[in-house]
């Protein structure tokens, strides 16, 4: 038996078992193309699916984010493979439509692309794009590819909510090419690598990664916290990627809630009066004893940071961002030094401050919690690495770990 059809063999085998143990159609997905990527043909890939008359992006590994992209069925690469229902293999990267497909992956360097049908027996779902940064994609691994999301749209049945609908509101922040270099003596570390990322107003945004990727440095930024080495940072339509100390400053103080790791409560004041003296620095603040029902902690309003556990705390400074009427809240490991029970209960506070309106991003290494997100982004080396659209999001009291 050759070499290439034992790999064949086993690819389907994980296929297989991986689509048995899924517990969603979802996860099923995911993780196949993750194992499409395995073989070290290609390097990133790009999942479309027809809604109505576009395509649209559902799932992608790849260093962009492409959420709110959309190609039309007719008079774009992906729709000709989508109507057509036939692959297209561009080994060296030569097409008289090359253009179409650098600005849609600006800043990715590809060495050959390849863009796969993806249908079953009953429907045709969408598409998916593949692209390798270095060498040639054959016609072999064409074949290859072709077999491969034949077995993974198999599994897709037609009555499946799989690829439902998904609308977006317009950027809160928007990040582009976003680099930064710290500097010691003769040595210089690179912690993001050029980031590209939107921010959508009203969603929950997780961002995912091991330590050192950059992902609360991305979020240091983003808030004004600290300023890029270059790349530009759009909020809410205003580029403050060269915004002074002071304009920052009004930024944050405006705009912008905090939760970190620590409390960072005032321990000599109540409750209640935490809050209002956050209160007194902004124009139009929310009602301290409102934003103590929202995190459940009206009934605490007279106690002071030590007469309360850890959790509670949490759920205190998770009040203090809301009171700001902030348009936007940043979170960096809330539930970090928190046990199983009170984790859940600082999320569910968060789950009410999210369907109250307002936008949060969350700093996190826990795997589980990307559940409740709306959308996860997972960084590597300083980049984005993975960007996953979460249709249907679970309640805090559903996660488990």
């Amino acid at each position: 038996m050759e070499k290439n059809d034992l790999q064949y063999f086993k690819l389907v085998g994980q296929i297989q078992n991986i689509i048995s143990k899924s517990n969603t159609l979802e996860e099923a997905i995911k993780k196949c193309l993750s194992v499409v990527l395995s073989i070290d043909k290609a390097n990133y890939a790009v999942i479309w699916y027809k809604d109505q008359d576009l395509l649209r992006p559902y799932y992608w590994i790849c260093p962009i984010d492409i959420t709110s992209a959309s190609e039309t069925i007719e008079h774009s690469i992906v729709g000709d493979v989508y109507t057509q229902n036939n692959t297209l293999l561009l080994p060296d990267y030569t097409h008289n439509r090359k253009d179409e497909i650098d600005t849609r992956f600006k800043g990715v360097n590809i060495a050959s692309y390849m863009c796969v049908p993806l249908s079953n027996a009953s429907q045709d779902l969408g598409c998916i794009e593949l692209i390798k940064t270095d060498g040639m994609l054959s016609q072999e691994d064409a074949d290859l590819y072709e077999i491969l999301l034949l077995l993974i749209a198999m599994q897709i049945d037609e009555k499946a909510e799989f690829f439902s609908t998904t609308r977006h509101t317009k950027p809160v922040i928007s990040v582009r090419d976003l680099k930064k270099e710290y500097i010691n003596g003769e040595y210089t570390t690179q912690v993001l690598k050029g980031v590209n990322l939107d921010v959508y107003e009203g969603e929950f945004l997780v961002l995912l990664g091991e330590s050192g990727c950059g992902k609360s440095t991305l979020l240091n930024i983003v808030s004004g916290m600290e300023t890029p080495t270059s790349g530009e940072i759009t909020f809410l339509d205003q580029d403050i990627s060269k915004s002074t100390q002071d304009e920052l400053t009004l930024l944050r103080r405006d705009h912008i809630g905090f939760i970190f790791q620590s409390y960072n409560l005032m321990p000599n004041l109540n409750v209640k009066q935490n809050l209002d003296l956050i209160a007194e620095l902004v124009d139009h603040p929310m009602d301290s004893m409102e934003a103590l029902k929202l995190v459940k902690l009206d009934q605490k309003c007279r106690s002071y940071p030590s007469q309360l556990s850890g959790g509670q705390q949490q759920r205190v400074s998770i009040a203090r961002a809301l009171i700001k009427n902030p348009k936007i809240i940043m979170a960096d490991e809330p539930t970090a030094a928190l046990d199983y029970e009170t984790s859940i209960e600082v999320l569910s506070s968060l789950e009410a401050v999210k369907n109250n309106g307002t936008t949060l991003v969350m700093v996190t290494h826990n795997e589980e919690i990307t559940k409740m997100a709306d959308r996860v982004i997972r960084m590597r080396n300083g980049q984005t690495y993975e960007i996953t659209i979460n249709r249907h999001p679970v309640k805090a009291t559903e996660l488990v770990w």
